[in-house]
Parts: C-alpha cells; structure tokens; sequence
C-alpha cells in the first residue's frame, strides 16, 4: 500500500503543479449536423460547375439526342421522324466523303505530329545555352496555329503564287504545285498546319523526359548501349504513358478540325478536305437541316468514343508503368 501510494505522488510531482490540478481536456463532441452542413458547403462551391454541367453539358446532348430524330430548320417546331436522319447517312455521299476525309486526316496527322514533337522534345531537353528561348519559340504557334489569323496566312503561303511557290521558282521549278486548289495536295496543307503547331505535345513530352531517372541511362552506357539503344529501350518505354495522353488528346483534337478547311480551303477541292465538322456546320447552319445535323453530331461522338476506346483497349500492350510488374 505504501509503496503504490509512493508511487502515485511521484507521478504526480513529475507532472508538476500546473498539471495536476488541471483537469484534462475532452474533444468536443461532433454535432449531428456536421456532416450534412459540410456536404452543404462542398456543393454550394461546385453548383457553377454542376450548372454547367446540367445545362451547357448535358442539357445540350440530350437536346441533340431529340433533334436527331426529328425535322427542324430552326424555325419552325421540330417535326418527330424517327429514324430518316440516320437512314439518310447511309446514302448520302457527302456524310461518307466527310468521313473518310477526317479519318484520313488523323491517321496521317496525328502519328507524324506525335514523332516530331517527340524528337524535338528530346533535342530540347538537352543542357544548351539559350533552351529556354528555343522551347519559348517552338510552342508559340501552338497558342495561335488554330486562329483565323493563322489560316489566313497559312492559305497565302501555298496559294498558286505564295511564298512556297515563289521560292521553288526561284530555285528553277518552272511549274510548281498548286498546293491549296489541288485535290491530291490540299489535305497535306492542312496536315503541315497540324504538325507545326505541335507546341504543346513537345511540353509535355519534356515534361516527361524530366522524370526519367538518370541512373538508368548511366547503367545502359556502361553496358555499351548506343544513343539510340538508349532511346528505344528506355526512353520510349519510360514515356509510354506520357505517348498514351498525347496520342489520346491529339485524336479527340484532331476529329474536331474545322477552322483549317473552313479557311484555307472551304472544303475544296472537289470535296477533298470536306471534315466531318465541317460538313455538320453546313447542314446545320447553311442549309437548315438542324436534325441532320444532330444526327451526324450523335454518330461523330460514337465514332470518336470507338477510336479513343480502341486506344484504351491496345495501350496494355505497349504502355508500361513503373510501379507495375510484368506478369
């Protein structure tokens, strides 16, 4: 008894005089209310978005999902048809001509702006006096390539008497291309604008080389790896997931052209950069077929959601992670 007793005085004299008097302070207890009053206030900070979301969003795809199926011109009461929009698809040229022709587009278009912002970002991630201005330079026309501005220009660069024309005349050509009325060249044109605005890829592409660690290009140098070994073996394989988001964004990107072959072009020659968009715009919003038009909108988000979903389905055979093992 004594010694317990001894014991306890002891404690306490550690505690010390300001301690053990004091009575020990409880957690206050959490009101009912907390929760929903916290849940209150996520949502009243997100109700702009989720406006957005419920109106200019969603709002808008279900009302291009009704218009799909009706005759509307936009000026009078929409007229329910069932069916006849998408049936009308099937044999109409033009729908199939704007297809092919944007299809062609991304597949020429998106790979070779893929490699050379790809390249570039390796050539700039090098230690070089002055990069920074370099990498400013090179991402500039992403910021403006897709203005009217700049189609403008594109289009008097390669019309029949441009700049590229001029030069190749100069240089014993005596009958250049017509770059811009030509079938065979026109979609090309369009393709060059796309690959020189290949900015923004490049960015994210050095982002990624930033965070490839140097050790395992040290270890592949001493096992008398090339540069190009090197690339292929560990770069490309370490920026898999980084050439996975691009590839995936510059489809979406790239199924959405309009402003180029509205400007330079106006779908011309002989139909030849006539793009999916392009051809909605004028059914909608030049011919007043605005039910053609929703249907063709509804069509173009399945095909681009197919693409963007086939992508997803191959990327587990050549997009690899660090943190994953290979079975």
């Amino acid at each position: 008894m004594s010694t317990t007793k001894s014991t306890e005085v002891v404690h306490e004299s550690e505690a010390g005089p300001s301690e053990a008097g004091r009575p020990r302070a409880s957690r206050p207890a959490r009101r009912p209310n907390d929760g929903i009053r916290r849940s209150l206030t996520a949502y009243g900070f997100l109700t702009p978005w989720l406006i957005g979301l419920l109106t200019l969003t969603l709002g808008s795809f279900l009302l291009s999902v009704y218009l799909s199926f009706t005759e509307y011109d936009l000026l009078s009461p929409p007229e329910w048809v069932g069916l006849d929009n998408y049936a009308t698809m099937l044999t109409d040229d033009l729908f199939i001509t704007s297809l092919m022709v944007t299809l062609l587009y991304v597949v020429v278009a998106v790979p070779v702006r893929l490699v050379v912002s790809l390249l570039f970002a390796v050539l700039l991630s090098q230690d070089i006096k002055g990069i920074g201005i370099y990498r400013t330079l090179l991402y500039i026309p992403s910021l403006i390539g897709t203005s009217v501005g700049v189609a403008i220009m594109w289009q008097n660069i390669f019309s029949d008497r441009g700049l590229i024309n001029m030069v190749l005349m100069n240089i014993g050509v005596d009958d250049p291309p017509a770059w811009v009325s030509s079938p065979q060249y026109a979609i090309y044109v369009i393709v060059l604008l796309s690959i020189w605005q290949f900015g923004s890829e490049m960015v994210i592409f050095l982002a990624g080389l930033k965070q490839i660690p140097d050790p395992l290009y040290e270890a592949a140098a001493i096992d008398g790896a090339s540069k190009v070994g090197q690339f292929f073996h560990i770069t490309l394989p370490m920026l898999s997931p980084v050439i996975f988001f691009n590839l995936v964004m510059g489809t979406i990107n790239a199924f959405m052209v309009f402003t180029q072959g509205y400007i330079i072009t106006h779908g011309g020659p002989i139909n030849s950069t006539l793009f999916y968009v392009l051809y909605l715009y004028r059914q909608g919003f030049q011919y007043f077929h605005m039910g053609y038009a929703a249907a063709m909108a509804v069509v173009f988000l399945i095909v681009v959601a197919v693409v963007a979903g086939f992508i997803f389905l191959t990327s587990k055979y050549w997009v690899h992670y660090e943190d994953t093992e290979d079975n």
